[in-house]
């Protein structure tokens, strides 16, 4: 997989992206980050990236030029031997995935991040400001996505956060599938509880199922615990589980 995000501060993206997990999986060739300063695909001699907005209104807007000026170079990359002019072209070329980072966009999800891990390559455009230029959205035909009901100082963390959750679903990236497919969410429901020594902790113990060494029973505590956290931190998530066709 090819990750290229487009953002004014880049440098927070590559930092915590080549880190840890996510790190060790870009350095191995699991996966490419690419992180572009869009100040550097500006056409205006002062490397403006936003204006104020038409039609009056607090804050500046981001321009639109700038953004399909690092979408197209993407597309020169992906694309070496063919003739990219424009963004809106219809061609018959690799083009990404493209994702655009918005408060307003739809929330994003375990799914989504499993259904986005089958790309082989996404565009990710950082939001600031006040937002971006609509004709963005609109020519680049980008999948809006919200990471929370929060507004941020800028899309750089949110892209991170969603990055991160794509790549380590990358074959290879984690030592095994199960060490994803029991996380909370997996299943629409929320982790069960986990313990590690000691054994005993100011007088807190590690339930007894867990020590027995009996797989079938551990497999069936867990079960209801997950059942019984999902159902008190989060009765919606427990509510669409109980619907779910089985």
């Amino acid at each position: 997989m090819r990750i290229d995000i487009a953002a004014l501060f880049p440098d927070i993206c590559a930092a915590v992206l080549n880190t840890s997990i996510t790190g060790r999986a870009i350095k191995e060739g699991k996966a490419r980050l690419f992180c572009h300063q869009l100040r550097d695909y500006t056409e205006n001699r002062q490397k403006q990236t936003d204006g104020y907005p038409y039609g009056g209104g607090p804050g500046k807007v981001m321009f639109v030029q700038p953004i399909i000026s690092c979408y197209e170079h993407v597309l020169e990359e992906l694309n070496p031997q063919g003739s990219i002019r424009s963004a809106d072209e219809s061609l018959d070329t690799v083009r990404p995935h493209v994702i655009l980072l918005t408060p307003s966009g739809k929330p994003f999800t375990q799914a989504d991040a499993v259904r986005l891990s089958q790309e082989e390559n996404l565009f990710i455009i950082c939001g600031h400001y006040e937002g971006i230029d609509e004709r963005t959205s609109v020519l680049l035909e980008a999948e809006e996505i919200s990471i929370g009901d929060y507004v941020l100082t800028g899309g750089e963390l949110a892209a991170c956060v969603v990055a991160d959750s794509i790549l380590r679903l990358l074959p290879g990236v984690l030592s095994a599938p199960e060490n994803y497919e029991d996380e909370s969410f997996w299943n629409g429901l929320l982790e069960y509880p986990q313990y590690a020594r000691p054994a005993e902790y100011r007088g807190l113990k590690v339930p007894e199922v867990l020590l027995s060494g009996d797989h079938e029973k551990i497999r069936k505590w867990r079960q209801e615990k997950s059942l019984e956290k999902t159902q008190r931190v989060r009765p919606d998530l427990f509510e669409n589980h109980k619907k779910a066709p089985f």
